[in-house]
């Protein structure tokens, strides 16, 4: 069942039925000032920090209800309706979403009244603007009451949501003009304040929610819009609003348009005020000027469209899969882009009080995004780097805002310093810039403490051969990638932190994961030595990770796939002696796709038990058997039910690592299949049971063993981007930039003849051409460079700005 459809031309999803499964979101905003919007109006604000700095409240733990958001109430008559059909929910005449690039439009109509409203924040500004248009498409005047609604947060949302004592007595407002100043806790130690206007004369407001709502009132049904008045309530102490009353006289077939504008804005601590206790409100004011009138709006719409444009045409594809097409060309890269933004720290399902940047998160992150905006990738990985320790372990997590350490969470995860060596050399790959890797970087955000990026990459390195187990395979400390598989905890006490208890130095549980990652990136840091000519660091990398891969084949294999693990008793995980959990999807993925067993076979047969044994119609699960039972010595993968997340879920994430492993062995048709079961596009047809948006990939889809198998959870943050756009660019399509060239290595399945591509690479613009070579016509395979065939794949520019290269398979 479908709820809407792809508009390719637009790059939109439009969502013409507002009761989604799920609410269906998108996100505001591109450097600073960001905004969560669901297809209802749904979602909330917030400056830089989604707990330390947001601007409006969201409820949780209510899905789908979606309640607080930008709401408008159009009062026609005995009739109350807003234009996303929430929060009233009036049955509406005509409904749609467009959920663009960086802006959502909401399009409805009722009872002869026409809403067109446009959400989006402008670059470099620090504010949403949303832009209201009401036409009267009937035969007779209309008079029309608009009340517009938000709810302000007092800024720390935990704190917001957990300390009524205090906050219950805390809220401040201003009103001045047609602006609400929303200014608690501004008289202390805040030198910013959000405010909330409309560029016209009002004729009425409320700052007061209880006011707005009324006793036991709901926002469904508000007092204020049910008796049509507007109280100019001034929040003291209590919760804060902002509610304009506008009222509009429509002649037939009038348009009026009104813009609303909700921002954050801040003083130097010397300008705070312009007389007692009343707040500087110039940088506000220069801000509601700006975007007073259409014309200027109009503008930084048609800017931001602009942006997304050039941005996503520094890589476009044409292929006769239209679906295949719409991923790589628009939603696959713009969810990289909003990962990349956001980390795991503000979506419907993380709720931004909680979670930082992930090291690893972020590292992996930057994979999908490093081709579009290589600049802001080189400041990201100095950012990360800063926050590694000096032994060269890392911080699970770090705060966006300080970009110190977060040690909620903790550290030990023993594999994230591995991470930041694949950040670094895909950049490279990228961008040619070795000068990154002589930056000084702070080791623990410490300046009297630092060293070059290439020292922090060398400790990571290290990291790993010097907590080797009993088997010389790397030590998985707290975990690996696998955050829930706890080999070192063994607690027993419900609430405990399964990331925090029990320790991660001194146990000797392995991770052939973290081997295989120690193959991949441990050779490109080879590399990166070899580029600059260190050959005695070149030689001991190359012998260290040829002792990896032996150690690997000799006590991780069990015989028809990869081992998981050794726990901290030296038994085994993911092995066919194991009665539950005999088999992974980790290693067989990501030891493949390093290369570890492609000559002796034993790639190909552990790829052929991840289908035999993991495969679904819905994806490749994360291990079976499923887990019946707690396991202490397993932890928090085993606390789950049979087919959820980690217990035998599919996990979006490390499905590329097996289309990539496929791609390896040349298998484009198991690639292709494996990309294409997990992928929103192809499976928007069955949204009823996955649930989540049809445009963005969702971290985890329930797995056989579940009641809801096929249904999807946490969608938009999460490494399934990136990965996702890693297989299907670098190597299904096989667009793969190296040190000294772009490499068109295709593994395409059968279903594509091939396909066009446009790809920026260092200043160079390459037109690449693939298709199946005619045979009959006396073509052989190979590749063409403006004409003349080369050797190999590789494709180096040479300097020039321009290359068009055919690809002949």
């Amino acid at each position: 069942m479908k709820y809407g459809h792809f508009d390719d031309s637009a790059k939109e999803y439009v969502i013409t039925d507002p009761r989604t499964p799920n609410p269906w979101i998108n996100y505001l905003g591109n450097e600073d000032f960001f905004s969560l919007i669901s297809n209802t109006c749904g979602g909330y604000s917030f400056y830089k920090d989604a707990k330390l700095l947001r601007l409006t409240r969201y409820r949780y733990n209510n899905v789908p209800a979606d309640s607080n958001g930008r709401y408008y109430f159009i009062k026609d008559g005995e009739t109350v309706w807003n234009p996303g059909w929430q929060p009233t929910q009036t049955e509406l005449d005509f409904y749609e979403c467009h959920h663009g690039l960086g802006y959502s439009r909401f399009h409805s109509k009722k009872n002869e009244v026409e809403a067109d409203l446009t959400a989006f924040v402008p670059l470099h500004e620090t504010c949403e603007i949303n832009r209201l248009r009401l036409k009267n498409t009937g035969s007779e005047p209309k008079q029309l009451t608009l009340y517009s609604y938000v709810e302000f947060c007092f800024w720390n949302a935990v704190d917001d949501s957990t300390n009524f004592q205090r906050n219950l007595s805390l809220g401040e407002v201003e009103v001045k003009d047609s602006v609400i100043y929303h200014k608690t806790e501004y008289r202390e130690r805040r030198n910013h304040f959000a405010y909330y206007c409309v560029n016209r004369p009002i004729d009425g407001f409320d700052t007061d929610r209880d006011a707005f709502l009324g006793a036991y009132g709901t926002i469904q049904n508000p007092k204020a819009v049910r008796e049509n008045i507007s109280g100019q309530t001034m929040a003291s102490g209590g919760a804060v609003i902002g509610s304009h009353r506008i009222v509009l006289n429509l002649a037939p077939g009038e348009e009026q348009s009104l813009i609303f504008i909700l921002g954050y804005a801040e003083n130097p601590e010397e300008e705070k005020w312009e007389a007692l206790n009343v707040i500087n409100k110039k940088p506000a004011l220069q801000t509601i000027q700006k975007f007073a009138d259409e014309k200027t709006v109009d503008q930084a719409l048609a800017d931001l469209n602009d942006y997304w444009n050039q941005l996503l045409s520094r890589y476009t594809i044409t292929c006769s899969d239209e679906k295949l097409a719409r991923m790589v060309n628009i939603w696959n890269q713009y969810q990289c882009m909003v990962t990349f933004n956001m980390s795991r720290s503000a979506s419907y399902f993380e709720s931004g009080t909680g979670r930082g940047m992930g090291f690893r998160d972020s590292c992996q992150d930057l994979l999908g995004f490093v081709h579009l905006i290589p600049e802001r990738a080189r400041g990201r990985i100095l950012d990360i780097a800063a926050t590694q320790m000096e032994d060269g372990s890392a911080y699970h997590q770090y705060q966006p805002l300080t970009k110190r350490g977060n040690m909620d969470i903790g550290s030990g995860f023993n594999d994230d310093p591995l991470w930041l060596i694949a950040a670094t050399a895909a950049y490279i790959r990228e961008t040619g810039d070795l000068s990154i890797l002589d930056e000084e970087v702070d080791f623990d955000n410490n300046p009297t403490k630092k060293d070059s990026l290439l020292e922090h990459l060398k400790r990571s390195f290290n990291y790993t051969l010097t907590h080797l187990g009993p088997h010389s395979l790397p030590l998985i400390g707290r975990a690996d990638w696998n955050d829930c598989l706890n080999l070192n905890c063994f607690s027993k006490e419900p609430g405990e932190s399964f990331q925090t208890t029990g320790p991660s130095e001194g146990p000797v549980a392995e991770s052939v994961f973290i081997a295989g990652m120690f193959v991949k990136y441990g050779a490109e840091y080879a590399h990166l030595q070899e580029l600059l000519g260190n050959r005695l660091e070149v030689k001991r990398a190359r012998k260290a990770v040829e002792e990896m891969t032996e150690a690997i084949l000799k006590d991780g294999w069990d015989g028809e796939w990869f081992l998981r693990a050794y726990d901290a008793s030296g038994e085994k995980v993911g092995s066919s002696e194991n009665e539950e959990g005999k088999i992974f999807i980790e290693p067989q993925g990501f030891c493949v796709l390093a290369g570890v067993g492609v000559e002796n076979g034993y790639a190909q047969k552990a790829l052929d038990s991840v289908h035999r044994h993991l495969e679904t119609k819905y994806g490749i699960m994360l291990q079976q058997p499923a887990y019946q039972t707690y396991h202490l010595n397993l932890g928090e993968i085993s606390s789950y039910p049979p087919g959820y997340k980690e217990n035998a879920g599919i996990f979006c994430h490390n499905n590329p690592w097996v289309s990539i492993a496929e791609t390896v062995i040349g298998r484009g048709n198991q690639a292709f299949e494996i990309y294409r079961k997990t992928c929103p596009a192809y499976i928007e047809d069955i949204s009823e049971i996955h649930r989540t948006e049809p445009y963005v990939y969702s971290q985890m889809i329930a797995g056989a063993d579940a009641p809801k198998h096929g249904e999807a959870k946490n969608s938009w943050l999460t490494g399934t981007a990136a990965w996702t756009f890693v297989n299907v660019s670098p190597y299904i399509l096989g667009i793969r930039p190296d040190y000294s060239g772009l490499l068109i290595d295709p593994c395409l399945p059968d279903s594509l003849d091939g396909f066009t591509a446009r790809r920026i690479w260092r200043g160079c613009e390459f037109e690449i051409e693939v298709r199946r070579a005619d045979r009959s016509n006396g073509e052989q395979a190979g590749t063409f460079v403006d004409g003349a065939k080369i050797d190999g794949s590789l494709v180096e520019p040479d300097g020039k700005q321009k290359l068009h290269v055919l690809k002949l398979l």
